[in-house]
């Protein structure tokens, strides 16, 4: 089972893209309802960055995606271009051309044209923030041109079939997402850019019976102890620490 989280874009005030009244946060919510549904029929684990008409920032959208530890990240979005009814069809973005974020978008593609929509293809996309700052594969999914006549009909029809090809495609593919581990709790007591100084701490912690240990990252030594899951561990061997008299704070990562 696979922790997947789905983004209907938009909300709130942002309502997206517009043609005759139809707005794409609302398309988008019912469509992202509806398949995080099919995919919990599959067994999938699902949540969602909004199930009403609500705004928050991509970043926002991201951070609640790493939050959660999900594996796999699907923004659902409609299309829209200057001149109505001049470009019909689905299009996936992707932060770049590798890894399984690239077949899942692949299939979908190829799924939904055999509904009926054109297959536009997979474009890299690396300045969008919801798949810049999402730590696990991600795929932005734009179902049809909301400008239209043509993508709408598909999108109205064949609404149920839509949602049942995304949701089989992901499901298919959740069992290769990498599996994400909650990120952990550690509690430092230095930063040094000379490794000596840094080892001395380390060894000074260690007589002292505390699991610590040396990172390196950015021309920085950095002194941490213990690995926690919760929190709460890590808090109680701050005050520890500082109790031995060490200065400390947690970081996570």
């Amino acid at each position: 089972m696979a922790k997947i989280v789905i983004d209907p874009g938009h909300g709130g005030a942002d309502a997206g893209s517009n043609y005759n009244g139809r707005r794409e946060k609302d398309d988008v919510l019912r469509l992202a309802l509806e398949v995080g549904k099919k995919l919990e029929q599959r067994g999938q684990n699902i949540s969602y960055t909004r199930v009403n008409d609500v705004q928050y920032s991509p970043f926002e959208r991201a951070v609640m995606a790493n939050t959660a530890a999900a594996d796999f990240f699907l923004s659902l979005h409609r299309n829209s271009v200057r001149n109505p009814n001049t470009i019909n069809g689905v299009e996936a973005y992707v932060y770049d051309n590798s890894g399984i974020k690239v077949e899942v978008a692949e299939k979908l593609l190829e799924r939904l044209a055999e509904i009926g929509f054109e297959n536009r293809g997979i474009l890299e996309r690396p300045n969008i923030m919801v798949l810049q700052r999402t730590d696990m594969p991600a795929v932005l999914l734009e179902v049809g041109f909301i400008d239209s006549e043509t993508d709408n009909q598909i999108f109205d029809t064949k609404f149920d079939e839509i949602a049942e090809e995304i949701a089989d495609v992901v499901a298919r593919y959740a069992k290769r997402f990498p599996v994400r581990r909650p990120p952990l709790y550690r509690v430092q007591t230095g930063a040094f850019r000379n490794y000596e100084n840094a080892a001395a701490m380390a060894n000074r912690l260690q007589s002292e019976g505390y699991p610590a240990f040396v990172l390196y990252g950015d021309g920085i030594y950095r002194v941490q102890v213990g690995a926690y899951e919760i929190l709460d561990n890590a808090i109680r061997m701050e005050q520890k620490l500082r109790k031995d008299g060490y200065s400390t704070f947690i970081v996570r990562g």
